[in-house]
């Protein structure tokens, strides 16, 4: 039986391959650092959806985080192989928008900022929020160097922050959680 071997070592310089060529680039060049920041990105969604309570959540996270590898397709291909790597359209920004609109719905409006840690699930999705905004300063520095990477996925980034937060608000609220807030009653 053959034994499957996790690592080339093909990186242990500091390079790597992009995707459909043979062009090495250095690992801390601002296209790897974006890739490395939503593939972080996916990883805390996936903490957020373990520890879901919510169905349209759970449901619609999986959907989410196959988006971002679509996303880091495209990013990491080269010119030529973009069209086959197709990024995030307006429909995926929509999507999002409807997913943000159904959570929402039983959400009481907030009066001040939201400290995060009610729930495990609820801080699960605060900390994702932050990792998909640290992923989003990314996705911005590179698209002022590439200006072909395309509203839609700046736009989807950005969404995708929101989403978080209302499904932390969420979250907290199927734990049975008040909303600590940052200003002291």
């Amino acid at each position: 039986m053959n034994k499957t071997t996790f690592y080339t070592g093909k990186g242990d310089r500091g390079d790597t391959a992009r995707l459909g060529s043979k062009e090495r680039l250095p690992k801390s060049d601002v296209l790897l650092d974006t890739i490395g920041a939503l593939d972080e990105t996916t990883c805390a969604l996936g903490m957020a959806r373990a520890l879901a309570c919510d169905p349209i959540l759970r449901e619609a996270l999986p959907a989410v985080q196959r988006r971002l590898y679509r996303l880091m397709s495209h990013l990491s291909a080269t010119a030529e192989l973009r069209a086959t790597y197709t990024g995030l359209t307006a429909e995926d920004v929509r999507w999002l928008e409807g997913l943000i609109a159904q959570l929402e719905t039983d959400l009481p409006p907030l009066k001040d900022i939201v400290l995060p840690g009610d729930s495990h699930a609820g801080a699960a999705c605060h900390l994702a929020r932050t990792v998909i905004r640290r992923a989003e300063r990314r996705l911005v520095a590179l698209a002022e160097l590439e200006p072909t990477i395309g509203a839609p996925n700046l736009a989807f980034i950005n969404r995708l922050s929101s989403l978080l937060f209302v499904a932390a608000l969420r979250e907290d609220q199927l734990a049975g959680q008040t909303p600590t807030l940052a200003r002291e009653s």
